[in-house]
């Protein structure tokens, strides 16, 4: 990713480096990153629904919409390591109203991410990959290197560390004992 690396490619590893959902990725705008502070602020998510209400219309069936996060605690700072704050000031634009994904003020939306990261990982000789597999990299090397884990559920947005367990604690310890 840090060969020749572009905006799309830098949005991925800041994924790694945060555990951001795809549509939170998607959502991302340079005002949410601070490089004073060091932090970055999740407060939208991108998705493609269904459009039932088109489909009459003009037979599209999908449409993007843009909005809140998951859940309340889905709205979330996530602070920076200094390597990715460092890769942000690198990459900050003039205008901090473009998205993180394309550095204009137009969204990439997640399907075509999807499609980049399935390039971007088959050049590595990678299989399997999906965008959702950074969070969970993300999580299981935070628990690997001790990250507290009620700070680790904060972080990822979960409403309870019980969640953070369930889904990474969990598996995570049965792979030490594998």
């Amino acid at each position: 990713l840090l060969d020749d690396m572009d905006t799309c490619k830098f949005g991925v590893l800041l994924t790694l480096f945060t555990g951001m959902r795809i549509g939170e990725l998607c959502a991302l705008q340079w005002a949410c990153i601070s490089l004073q502070e060091k932090t970055l602020s999740v407060t939208a998510t991108l998705q493609r629904l269904r459009d039932t209400e088109r489909m009459d219309v003009d037979g599209a069936r999908t449409r993007i919409v843009t909005g809140t996060p998951k859940s309340h605690t889905s709205v979330r700072t996530i602070p920076l390591t200094e390597f990715a704050s460092a890769l942000c000031a690198k990459m900050y634009p003039e205008n901090p109203a473009a998205y993180v994904l394309t550095g204009t003020e137009r969204f990439m939306e997640p399907r075509t991410l999807q499609y980049r990261l399935k390039r971007y990982t088959a050049a590595c000789g990678l299989k399997g990959v999906h965008a959702h597999t950074l969070r969970h990299t993300f999580a299981t090397r935070a628990i690997e290197s001790g990250f507290e884990l009620k700070s680790l559920s904060e972080v990822l947005g979960h409403a309870t560390t019980a969640i953070t367990m369930e889904r990474y604690v969990h598996s995570t310890l049965e792979m030490k004992r594998t």
